[in-house]
């Protein structure tokens, strides 16, 4: 597939990278400002600003999917649609957070107690962008939240995956590799499963 990566030169965005030109895809990585990436025959890179619909849909015209891998609170979710829409591109996948899901029945985990505030405005604003993707009723959009520790690790391809429910190992922790999400996300790009929805991967 051609595949727009936004946020390419960011933690999660580089794993999605090395994962998407493993199987073969071919990536334009999208970058706010100039990135540190050189490109090859299966990635082109483009500077454009992610919240600018009018200066977005350009580059994303011609690809089979958007996949945004930029931080909440520096995205914008209508901005992304509009320019998918514009762009005829089919189908927008999100790097989701954790904070949206549920630890029980209608509560998430970014209301329980003690979650930590260094957190909160990063969670807060991924909620919004989901809330937003729910309401869309045309694009075909799918959101992956990643378990509630997210971190650097290996790339294992094994995991579990669930829909709004915050996953827990039999040790009680709650997380993911973001090596493991990477599969877990190509693997939805390749073979989509949950077309307007948000779903969750961990161990």
């Amino acid at each position: 597939m051609k595949v727009a990566l936004i946020g390419v030169t960011g933690r999660v965005g580089s794993r999605l990278l090395a994962e998407l030109l493993a199987r073969g895809h071919v990536v334009t990585g999208i970058a706010h400002t100039a990135a540190p990436i050189e490109a090859t025959p299966s990635l082109s890179i483009e500077i454009a600003d992610a919240r600018d619909a009018d200066a977005l849909a350009p580059v994303l015209a011609g690809h089979d999917a958007v996949i945004s891998a930029a931080r909440f609170v520096s995205s914008d979710a209508d901005a992304l649609i509009a320019a998918s829409k514009r762009a005829h591109v089919p189908r927008l996948l999100a790097v989701g957070g954790a904070g949206s899901l549920e630890t029980a029945p209608g509560r998430a985990l970014l209301d329980s107690p003690g979650f930590p505030e260094a957190y909160r405005e990063e969670a807060e604003a991924g909620r919004r962008f989901l809330a937003t993707l729910r309401a869309e009723k045309t694009l075909d959009w799918t959101f992956l939240s990643p378990s509630a520790e997210f971190v650097p690790g290996f790339r294992t391809g094994h995991f579990r995956l669930g829909t709004d429910t915050l996953l827990v190992d039999a040790h009680g922790r709650s997380w993911i590799s973001m090596e493991d999400f990477a599969v877990a996300f190509v693997d939805e790009l390749e073979r989509p499963g949950h077309g307007r929805a948000r779903f969750t991967v961990g161990y």
